[in-house]
């Protein structure tokens, strides 16, 4: 484990920190959350940890440090290390074709775009490439989206895990038989790329996905709890997923964001029970983009790894060089996520946020209008978790709760602003 002292050894205010607790604490109180757990690393160690509520409230359950959750798309970010590390093993280039080992994807076609139905289409004026599915910028979407005909397509032919195909090699071929959203390259689409890049770890490894997860960084980094699916062993440790009284579902994360004054006031229902999930079989398909359940301690210590510059208790996954690189904001000409499409909904916000590989990287502070350092990068989970990793500082930051949707409030720019107020040296 990460070794755990005194938070002023660290720089960090006990009595500032304690408006940490205060805050996770409101979050319980009003219900807005059923409970949730914090950890802060700073300096190679952990200043603070704390868990409030419950995991299951229907049984009274504690959430405490050890409760396993769903992580949903904090799962991309351990799916583009694992592309990484095969990168560095000479498997591919960024810039190689995706069609050079996915050849489905030589003959799909571009949506011409809105005014126009999903029969009327284009070629690729430029093929997709390795890079546009780690940044995003590949074309692809996701079916929840419900913006356009392109996502109505995937959910008619159940491109959302688990779907009806039988292996992600199938998947992957249904899903290159719809037509891309836009050309490569060219927009910004939260979107299913990762579980592309999922498949693509399998065929540059020749392993199963989860295969390659465990091998190639769960076991190397003690990430003991961390898997597609969660062993009987630990069934009792899972969390209840719930969703606010109103709404709770990903059917409108599309749409643009509700104003404040109808923004739900706290209440909950559950969306899945703590004792009997989906996760407690090994689902036919991994989700490289957000099939993953972990725990606090075993993403601090994947956070810690990436901070460290790709090593972590003399493991080393990544070169500090590859890890440099994936932190810096990859999209064309510098610009930021605001810049590369219509802001619809993700698990960032756009202005003054570029993205890495992986990960989306602040690259103007005062733009994005929170107070953090350039070049921090960050990423969160559909149930509201949260990991951001700040080079400046020495710093991470892993949030874990069960709240469906993750844009229900703004606990995140929330939580940033208290984290920060607590740094002092």
């Amino acid at each position: 484990m990460l070794e755990r002292i005194a938070p002023s050894k660290l720089g960090l205010s006990e009595r500032r920190l304690d408006r940490v607790s205060d805050w996770l604490e409101e979050q319980i109180s009003s219900q807005r959350l059923a409970g949730a757990s914090l950890m802060i690393g700073r300096r190679g160690a952990i200043g603070y940890t704390r868990a409030a509520g419950l995991a299951d409230v229907e049984r009274a359950t504690p959430f405490t440090e050890d409760t396993i959750v769903r992580i949903f798309s904090m799962t991309k970010p351990i799916t583009s290390v694992a592309a990484m590390i095969l990168y560095e093993q000479g498997c591919f280039q960024l810039d190689d074709p995706v069609a050079k080992y996915l050849p489905e994807f030589a003959n799909t076609q571009v949506w011409k775009g809105h005014g126009h139905g999903i029969e009327d289409v284009e070629p690729q004026h430029s093929p997709m490439l390795i890079k546009h599915l780690l940044t995003h910028t590949s074309g692809l979407t996701y079916g929840f989206m419900n913006t356009n005909v392109v996502d109505a397509a995937y959910r008619a032919q159940q491109l959302e895990f688990p779907g009806k195909a039988a292996t992600l090699a199938e998947w992957v071929e249904d899903l290159a038989s719809v037509p891309l959203l836009c050309q490569p390259g060219t927009q910004w689409n939260y979107s299913v790329a990762t579980d592309v890049l999922g498949r693509l770890v399998e065929v540059w490894s020749h392993k199963k996905l989860a295969d390659f997860f465990n091998d190639h960084i769960f076991v190397p980094l003690v990430m003991r709890d961390t898997a597609f699916s969660v062993a009987p062993q630990n069934q009792s440790r899972f969390a209840a997923l719930y969703a606010p009284l109103s709404g709770g579902d990903m059917s409108s994360v599309g749409r643009k964001s509700v104003a404040a004054s109808e923004q739900p006031r706290g209440g909950l229902k559950q969306m899945e029970s703590s004792v009997q999930s989906g996760y407690f079989k090994q689902p036919k398909l991994c989700s490289g983009g957000g099939g993953l359940t972990g725990t606090l301690a075993d993403y601090a210590r994947f956070c810690q790894m990436l901070l460290n510059g790709g090593e972590l208790d003399g493991e080393r996954l990544l070169s500090p060089t590859t890890v440099n690189h994936m932190r810096l904001n990859q999209l064309p000409d510098g610009r930021d996520m605001a810049a590369m499409g219509q802001p619809v909904w993700s698990e960032t916000s756009y202005d003054g946020i570029g993205f890495g590989l992986g990960f989306a990287v602040v690259i103007d502070p005062p733009k994005a209008s929170i107070i953090t350092s350039k070049g921090e990068h960050h990423w969160g989970g559909a149930a509201s978790t949260f990991f951001w990793i700040d080079p400046v500082e020495d710093l991470f930051v892993v949030f874990l709760t069960q709240l469906m949707p993750s844009s229900t409030y703004p606990i995140r720019r929330e939580l940033r602003a208290r984290i920060y107020q607590a740094i002092v040296e």
